[in-house]
């Protein structure tokens, strides 16, 4: 029997027309049920949703999710005001008994703030006792918080005892490979869950078919091409090797439209590369204005 897959399904796609180099659109129903397939066939067990990926929990229900196997599913809140009252902690709670009816289940295996930043307003204790008082009663085995950046992560585990930590890695984005944030995570037994591996697809996309927005990019994006081919490795095999590299994490959230995709992207998780004779560290950028897509400018 083949060892659990890292590889977790990212469906923001089944809820939303999203992603740089998603040029299909939200994926059918239909093709969720095929995606679904393929992935108890792999042993995939990750499935990442949230509140607002649109339709996402609803199509997972419509699919019926519980009739594909055991997974793990991870589902977000909704993001809040300023000021945090007893109220917003109702709705909190309120919200997460949507989402398990839209997904016709009973509990879920995480659930995250979808805004980490929530956790650190005034009256955020209201918030993290409602995760807890979740967390007790069962609606879900863990919870944790989504962030985009270490001073988030500091100051979450400063406050709260989180069970998972979701956050953004790839070739481009090392930033906590390079302060050592991922090993800090894991001393402290907290659950590291990857999403933009791709980062939103531009990792996979063909230079000349990137948008204006990225031409002050292109020098380093076409060096980064020209590489992966002198090393006979695809955008594809490099940007999972490269995160699967890091012993840390435990789960890698890839965005899927179609099975036939999934099926792709477990194949070139499995291929092994000597990541460090390949040296995609010297990559890594800095510049929040590309490395976080919510600052691009398309």
């Amino acid at each position: 029997m083949r060892p659990i897959s890292k590889i977790g399904i990212g469906t923001v796609q089944f809820g939303l027309d999203y992603g740089i180099s998603n040029q299909n659109g939200k994926t059918s129903i239909q093709e969720v049920e095929n995606i679904l397939t393929v992935a108890k066939e792999l042993d995939i067990k990750y499935i990442d949703t949230a509140h607002l990926y649109g339709s996402s929990e609803e199509i997972l229900g419509l699919s019926e999710v519980s009739k594909f196997g055991d997974y793990k599913v991870i589902t977000k809140t909704p993001k809040f005001s300023d000021l945090i009252l007893e109220s917003d902690a109702l709705y909190l709670y309120q919200t997460l008994l949507r989402s398990l009816n839209k997904l016709r289940n009973t509990s879920v295996y995480g659930l995250l703030m979808h805004d980490a930043d929530d956790l650190l307003k005034s009256g955020s204790d209201l918030l993290y006792n409602k995760l807890l008082e979740i967390k007790q009663e069962g609606l879900a085995g863990k919870i944790g918080v989504s962030v985009y950046n270490s001073m988030q992560i500091q100051s979450i585990i400063d406050h709260y005892p989180v069970d998972i930590i979701q956050l953004p890695l790839n070739v481009f984005d090392q930033r906590l490979i390079e302060n050592r944030m991922l090993n800090k995570l894991k001393q402290n037994n907290i659950e590291i869950h990857v999403r933009s591996v791709f980062l939103q697809g531009l990792l996979l996309m063909e230079p000349s078919a990137l948008p204006s927005f990225f031409n002050k990019y292109k020098t380093h994006i076409v060096k980064y091409r020209n590489y992966l081919e002198q090393h006979n490795i695809s955008p594809l095999e490099a940007a999972l090797s490269f995160v699967s590299s890091q012993t840390t994490i435990d789960c890698v959230i890839c965005g899927i439209n179609n099975a036939a995709q999934l099926r792709e992207i477990y194949a070139a998780s499995k291929k092994k590369y000597d990541v460090n004779k390949l040296n995609l560290s010297q990559f890594a950028l800095h510049d929040e204005k590309i490395i976080n897509p919510s600052n691009w400018g398309i």
